[in-house]
């Protein structure tokens, strides 16, 4: 168990708070601004207390040079509007006018640093660079706050360098992450059910592997069921399809039976003569004839799937069932999302595409939970330590 922002009074205490203000920007405005508000509680309890917050977050991939365009003005602008008070751009991450600027901060105060990304180091896969960088932030850091899930599975300097020089605790939005996930990977209760889509099987080999042994039934769907259904000799058309990943796909198939877990394909699928909104589209149970490709599960899938679902205690869901954003193959993935919706069971979204599926559907709010990182929530799913996390202190 980490410990995490309620284990600390941060009253006086130089905070640096690793946040995920990676937020999208159209037109020069914030278009989503869910991961700032999701950073606030964790900033308020710091405040609170009368700590001194200095929170740092990247934007976009400058590739370790100063890009304006990457600048982190805008969120600065709304923290100051959500936090109503004035939060403060630095005009670097770390230096001598940084260090002053922070020292000079009184309690419950707060500034932002500058894109960490801006410095080369901070993604540097050489030790001595990302030390280097850390031993910077060290100079006006009393504590770490490690809040930026999204960045979890990322050994960056920002996200794990701190934890050698200061005490190094767990912010709400990262402890509300692991606490969701935990009821998948540590002390499911049963049944447990995942539904993983997605493009191909290569992508997602260790998460099956992984998931094999913590659920009772997986539901296939997404580009990867067609390599399935290739592996058990049906033709597939012109569906995407990993050919070298069939007899993968089978031996998955067979490991599943030996540990009793139920993996389930679709009963019929969504063909269309053209990937557009405009192509003729059928629906097939069987083989998918040439010159046609399947884009989304049918709607006899929807239901398989909704029975397998029906008495689940926690359903942990990573990958769209289909090209959701093209309306005539959002079928699939809006009709899992509505049942899910409208379940009794901890519904867990892994991030990335499956969390802007169920946000563009009206139906995110209806979701136990829904992950703020796509590549980490994967990461800890395949079974993997995430470096943001493992750098971080036990109670």
């Amino acid at each position: 168990m980490k410990k995490t922002v309620d284990d600390v009074n941060f009253e006086g205490k130089r905070t640096f708070i690793r946040c995920d203000f990676n937020v999208p920007v159209v037109d020069g405005a914030i278009s989503n601004d869910l991961r700032i508000v999701s950073a606030l509680p964790t900033i308020k309890k710091v405040l609170a207390d009368g700590g001194r917050a200095v929170l740092a977050s990247h934007m976009g991939r400058p590739k370790g040079q100063r890009d304006e365009k990457f600048s982190l003005k805008l969120v600065a602008a709304r923290l100051t509007e959500l936090l109503d008070q004035d939060v403060a751009l630095l005009n670097d991450c770390f230096g001598a006018d940084v260090e002053t600027a922070v020292n000079a901060l009184e309690n419950g105060q707060v500034v932002l640093l500058e894109n960490v990304r801006f410095h080369a180091a901070e993604t540097s896969k050489d030790a001595a660079d990302i030390e280097g960088m850390a031993a910077e932030f060290a100079k006006f850091t009393d504590i770490f706050v490690g809040d930026a899930f999204g960045s979890a599975h990322r050994a960056h300097a920002s996200v794990v360098g701190l934890s050698k020089h200061v005490e190094a605790v767990s912010g709400y939005l990262m402890a509300k992450e692991l606490e969701y996930f935990g009821k998948v990977l540590e002390s499911p209760e049963k049944p447990v059910v995942a539904i993983l889509g997605g493009a191909k099987v290569s992508d997602k080999i260790m998460l099956i592997e992984n998931m094999l042994d913590k659920v009772d039934k997986v539901i296939v769907g997404g580009g990867m069921a067609y390599t399935f259904q290739y592996a058990q000799g049906r033709d597939v058309g012109n569906s995407l399809l990993e050919k070298d990943k069939a007899e993968l796909a089978l031996s998955l198939i067979e490991k599943a039976k030996a540990k009793g877990v139920e993996l389930i394909l679709p009963l019929d699928t969504v063909i269309a003569d053209d990937f557009s909104a405009d192509a003729n589209t059928e629906v097939v149970t069987g083989d998918i004839k040439a010159g046609w490709e399947g884009i989304d599960v049918g709607p006899a899938a929807v239901e398989q799937f909704s029975a397998a679902v029906a008495d689940a205690k926690v359903v942990v869901w990573n990958g769209p069932l289909g090209v959701f954003e093209i309306e005539p193959f959002s079928h699939g993935t809006r009709g899992m999302g509505e049942v899910l919706a409208k379940s009794s069971a901890t519904t867990i979204i892994g991030g990335g595409d499956t969390a802007s599926a169920v946000v563009k559907f009206g139906i995110a709010d209806q979701m136990s939970h829904i992950s703020t990182g796509g590549g980490a929530s994967l990461e800890l799913l395949e079974g993997k330590v995430l470096p943001g996390v493992d750098c971080l202190n036990e109670k």
